[in-house]
C-alpha cells in the first residue's frame, strides 16, 4: 500500500519538473540559453505570493473553477496503472471513467474561460470544446482497444497484464493504438502541432486564451492542473505501450518508470522543434487520424485475434 501513495506523490511532485525539462530541452535544441529545470516550481512559488486578480465581470464561478479543474485530475492519479509489482491499484476503472474525469476537468476550464466575459476567453473555450469533441471518442476507443488486448477492461489490471505478458500476436494493434494515443496526448495537453503553450498570440492560442484574466493562486492552480494532466497522459502511455519495468524490484521499477517519462518528454520536445503548429481548421484532420488508428487497432485485434 505504501508504494501506491509513493508513486502518486512522485507523479504529482515531478509533474512541473517534466514540463520544465521539455522547455529547457527545446531551448537547447534551438541553440538558446536553457531555463532551469526547476523553473516550474519557482513559477508556482512566485504565483502563490502574487495578488489574485480576476475580471470585474467574473462571477463566483471563477473563484471555484480552478479547484474543480484540478480535482478530477488528482482523482485520475489514483486510477493509473501501478508502477511497482504488487502495489495496490483500482481495478474497476475503465476507459469511460478516465475519459469522463478528464473531460470534466476540461469542462470547468472552458467554464472558467467563458465566465471572464472576455472575447479571448470565449474564443479559447469554443476552440477547446471543438478539440475535446474529437479527442474524447478517439481516447475511449484507444484505451478500450488496449484493455481488450490486455485481457481486462480495468486500466490498472490491464497495465499489470501487459507488463507480465505482452501479447506479441497483437503488435500491429498496439502500434495503431500507440500512434492514436500519442496524437491525443499532444492534443489534450495543447502541445504543438495542435496548440503552442509558449505563445500568447490571440489568433492561435487555445489553452492560454482561457486563463488570460486570472492570476495569483488561481493561475498557480491552473498551471498545476496542466502539469498533472500531462503526466497523466504520459504515465498512461508508458504504462500501456512501454510496459517494461513493472516486474523489477520496487526502487528500480520507480526509477525505470520516471526514466521512461523523461524519454517521452524528450521525444515530444524534439518533435516540437521540428514541426510547425497546424492551422486551427487542419486540427480535425490530425484528430481524424487518431480516430482512424483507434478503429484500426480494434479491427486488427478482432481480425488477428485467436
Amino acid at each position: 500500500m505504501i508504494w501506491y501513495f509513493v508513486t502518486i506523490a512522485t507523479l504529482f511532485l515531478i509533474a512541473p519538473l517534466l514540463l520544465s525539462f521539455m522547455k529547457a530541452l527545446k531551448m537547447l535544441l534551438l541553440f538558446k540559453r536553457a531555463i532551469s529545470i526547476w523553473q516550474g516550481y519557482r513559477n508556482f512559488a512566485k504565483l502563490m505570493t502574487k495578488e489574485t486578480l480576476i475580471s470585474k465581470e467574473a462571477s463566483s464561478i471563477t473563484r471555484v473553477a480552478p479547484f474543480l479543474v484540478l480535482s478530477p485530475l488528482v482523482v485520475v492519479l489514483f486510477f493509473l496503472p501501478p508502477v511497482v509489482q504488487g502495489a495496490y491499484y483500482v481495478s474497476f476503472v475503465d476507459a469511460f471513467t478516465i475519459t469522463g474525469l478528464i473531460s470534466l476537468s476540461t469542462f470547468f476550464l472552458m467554464l472558467l474561460g467563458l465566465d471572464s466575459a472576455s472575447a479571448f476567453g470565449g474564443m479559447g473555450s469554443s476552440r477547446e470544446a471543438f478539440i475535446a469533441s474529437l479527442v474524447e471518442p478517439a481516447m475511449v476507443l484507444t484505451v478500450f482497444s488496449v484493455s481488450m488486448m490486455a485481457g481486462d477492461l480495468g486500466i490498472g489490471q490491464a497495465g499489470v497484464n501487459l507488463a507480465a505478458h505482452f501479447p506479441k500476436e497483437h503488435t500491429a494493434s498496439f502500434l495503431f493504438a500507440a500512434i492514436s494515443f500519442f496524437i491525443l496526448l499532444l492534443a489534450e495537453n495543447g502541445r504543438i502541432p495542435v496548440d503552442n503553450p509558449e505563445t500568447h498570440l490571440e489568433l492561435t492560442m487555445v489553452h492560454e486564451a482561457m486563463i488570460l484574466d486570472i492570476g495569483g493562486i488561481y493561475l498557480a492552480i491552473i498551471e498545476t492542473a496542466s502539469s498533472v494532466k500531462f503526466i497523466i497522459f504520459a504515465s498512461m502511455f508508458v504504462s500501456l505501450f512501454v510496459p517494461y519495468g513493472l516486474m523489477l524490484p520496487a526502487w528500480e521499477a520507480v526509477a525505470v518508470f520516471v526514466l521512461k517519462l523523461f524519454v517521452l518528454a524528450a521525444v515530444i520536445a524534439f518533435l516540437e522543434v521540428n514541426i510547425a503548429k497546424l492551422r486551427l481548421f487542419k486540427v480535425p484532420h490530425l484528430l481524424g487520424i487518431a480516430i482512424v488508428f483507434s478503429f484500426l487497432s480494434l479491427i486488427t485485434f478482432y481480425v488477428l485475434g485467436v
